[in-house]
Formats: structure tokens, sequence, C-alpha cells
């Protein structure tokens, strides 16, 4: 019987390194980088000092449930962040409210709804059965790259977080925009997919991101810590059709939430 003494003990262990690291990210005083020895997108010129930032995401909850730890620290270094959504998030009918959705969202993000874009391509809806065209996904970034004089992209990996195929297009087609960008005066940067351990870890994959952020430096790799995760959970909240019970448990046990791995393309 001696094992159910026992059981308490890695539980107990447990909740100990989630409320540590909850408190380790609550203690900083606003969103900040990792390591903070380099300047995570320093002034592209001396008289310039903020840049022009345009998040590419698939469907309106992508900027909330993925993206907000570094929306929140760009916004607390004065960067000006425009967001480029490219669907509507229909592949349920609720495209329109989706979309109404993403600008409440971004109401709590602090981001103008003059500087958010959702589009409704015929050639770019939303579904895992849907292939978006890589040269299509270019041409409508490079629209606005050249619109809001884009200086930085910021993007899904290869493997889009969840896997989801959309996500993966967009991913490739902002490759391809680089690639044809030949004046090379735009970078861009992209959130890092994490195995199925780290990404429901919470809080607690502040320590493995910053070990890895500091490890590999000069590889340009940088953790972003969210100071008030309670404004990803608002932002969230705000995609109300999206907001069904396992979304929300999403916001409490999602690393997504807490910190951000962005690794320049």
């Amino acid at each position: 019987m001696a094992w159910i003494w026992m059981v308490p003990v890695p539980v107990a262990g447990a909740v100990l390194l989630w409320a540590n690291s909850l408190g380790r990210i609550l203690s900083y005083p606003a969103p900040s980088c990792v390591p903070p020895s380099l300047q995570f997108m320093p002034p592209l010129r001396d008289d310039r000092r903020s840049r022009n930032v345009l998040l590419v995401v698939a469907h309106p909850d992508d900027e909330s449930m993925f993206f907000a730890p570094t929306i929140l620290f760009l916004k607390s270094k004065g960067h000006n962040i425009h967001i480029l959504c490219m669907s509507r998030g229909n592949a349920d009918g609720l495209g329109n409210t989706r979309k109404e959705e993403l600008y409440h969202a971004c109401d709590t993000l602090k981001i103008p709804h003059e500087q958010v874009k959702v589009l409704d391509h015929p050639k770019l809806q939303d579904g895992f059965h849907e292939k978006w065209g890589h040269g299509l996904v270019a041409e409508l970034t490079m629209e606005d790259v050249q619109l809001w004089a884009i200086d930085t992209i910021v993007t899904f990996d290869s493997y889009g977080v969840s896997g989801h195929p959309n996500h993966k297009d967009l991913h490739h087609g902002i490759c391809k925009f680089l690639h044809a960008n030949r004046q090379g005066n735009v970078e861009a940067w992209e959130l890092a997919s994490l195995n199925i351990l780290r990404k429901y870890s919470g809080p607690v994959d502040i320590w493995l991101s910053s070990l890895i952020s500091f490890s590999r430096s000069k590889q340009s790799i940088y953790t972003l810590v969210n100071s008030r995760p309670s404004k990803s959970y608002e932002a969230m909240a705000a995609h109300r059709s999206q907001w069904v019970w396992f979304r929300r448990l999403y916001v409490i046990f999602s690393s997504y939430m807490y910190v951000n791995v962005l690794q320049k393309i």
C-alpha cells in the first residue's frame, strides 16, 4: 500500500513546477525577449525607431491562439503591426461571424481595424482538404507589403504548429515571396512548431525555450515571453464562435499562450 502515498508526490511536483513557471513569466514587468543581450528586430536604420510588421495568418483566431506573445511583445516595443488573414475561416459556414470576431480580438490586442485585412479569395478557402497556391499567397503578400511599406513578416513554420495544411501553405507562400523579392528589403520570421509535450506544457516551456534561445543565439532564434497571459485569454475569448470547452482548456495548457519561439526564415 506504500505506493498510495507516492502518488501525490509527482502531482505536487508538477503543480509546483507549473506555479513556479507561471510566476517566472508574471515577474517580467513587460513582454520580454530571451536572450536579453540581443535586440530582436532592431531598427533597420538609425533614423527609424520602429518597424512595419505584417503578421500573415490563415484563419481568424490564429493571431490569438498562436501569436499573442509575439504581438504583445512587438506592440510593447512600439512596432507597427498589420494583420493579413488569408481566409474568413468559413469551413463551417461562419465566415462573416469569424471575421467580426477577429476585429474584436484585435481591439484587445490594440491593433487598429484599418490595419487588419481578411480575404475571401475563392482559391484560398478554409479547409483541411483545400490546397492553397504558394504563388497566389506570395502575390497577395506582395500587395500588402507594398501597400503598408512592410519590412518584416511573421508567419508559421513549415509544420504550421498544428499541422493544418493552410498553415503550411502560408509558410511556403512566404518563402516563395522572399525568393521573388530580389530587393531583399523584407525579412521574415517563423513561429517554431513544438512537439506535443512542449506544446501543452503551458508556462513550463519557458525554461526549455529560453535555454534553446541562449544556446542558439547566433542562429537568430528568440523566445518572446508574454508577461500578461490574461491578454492572450481575453483575445481568444473574443472569438466566441470558437470558444468551446476544448479551446478553453487550450488557453490554459498551451505554451503558445505564454511564450513564442521565433526563428528567422
